[in-house]
């Protein structure tokens, strides 16, 4: 090769034995905190919030950095799946307008929540989802999960969200046209606690976009297609993915790239002016 190249072989051993650059060493160190924050994260995280995690450190690195060697190392956030298509019967009898209107945003908390139901699979059957989220952090601020789709099911989460916040204000609080939803009982516990329903547009699910991500994430980042043994492994499993990680420790574009819990203590700490 030295011949047909005519390079001298002094020169190409020379070349072999170089010492690695100061950019090759400081990409191999910055590799390895890629990969155990990563780890760290379940392997749900993205090159955008392993670079926060990074910079949080100290690291000064661009996320086009971090994206390369996570791309050259094969590492990759877990992705979701497709929702099947559901069936609709007909139109409900007690139907709230669209107050959300998909306007997703809000100013302070407990000024709008979204709710929604999914399910997880397990051997002894489906385990029901049901969860209440504040627009405000992206907060889960109440759920509750049962073996039947039940009216129950939606009460206790709204139940949980009422107890946890208290809210001081009237609070819009946003579903799809469930039956659960059009219940007595749900209509009556908004009546009685200053809550203001609103309702999806028949069969539209991107009305609840948000209420759809959350659980999109929850299945890509700890169901991840799996079936669990029995309802109380899934139940254990998606307690800790709420309470431990999604709430309290999970970054989320739409704060800024803090958690849930992170972005409203900053709120309340500039409020006070602290």
């Amino acid at each position: 090769m030295c011949r047909v190249l005519k390079v001298h072989f002094s020169g190409f051993y020379a070349w072999l034995h170089s010492p690695e650059s100061p950019r090759a060493k400081a990409n191999r160190r910055l590799v390895g905190m890629i990969k155990q924050a990563w780890l760290e994260s379940g392997g749900v995280y993205g090159y955008r919030n392993i670079t926060l995690d990074l910079k949080d450190l100290g690291e000064r690195c661009s996320k086009n950095r971090v994206y390369r060697l996570m791309r050259n190392e094969g590492i990759r956030a877990q992705r979701g799946y497709k929702r099947h298509k559901g069936y609709y019967g007909g139109k409900p009898a007690h139907v709230a307008p669209n107050h959300l209107n998909r306007e997703f945003e809000a100013q302070k908390p407990n000024e709008r929540w979204v709710t929604d139901i999914t399910y997880i699979r397990t051997h002894e059957g489906f385990l029901y989802l049901a969860a209440v989220l504040d627009l405000f952090s992206r907060q889960i601020v109440g759920w509750s999960m049962k073996s039947r789709m039940s009216t129950d099911l939606v009460m206790d989460a709204l139940l949980m969200a009422s107890w946890k916040r208290r809210p001081k204000q009237e609070v819009l609080i946003h579903s799809d046209q469930g039956s659960q939803y059009t219940s007595r009982e749900w209509r009556d516990f908004l009546g009685d606690h200053h809550l203001k329903p609103s309702m999806s547009r028949r069969g539209n699910c991107h009305d609840n976009a948000v209420a759809e991500s959350f659980f999109s994430l929850l299945k890509s980042e700890r169901v991840k297609r799996k079936i669990y043994k029995d309802r109380e492994t899934a139940r254990q499993d998606i307690f800790d993915y709420i309470e431990m990680f999604y709430n309290p420790v999970r970054r989320h574009g739409n704060n800024g790239g803090l958690s849930p819990v992170d972005f409203e203590k900053q709120y309340f700490k500039q409020l006070s002016g602290v």
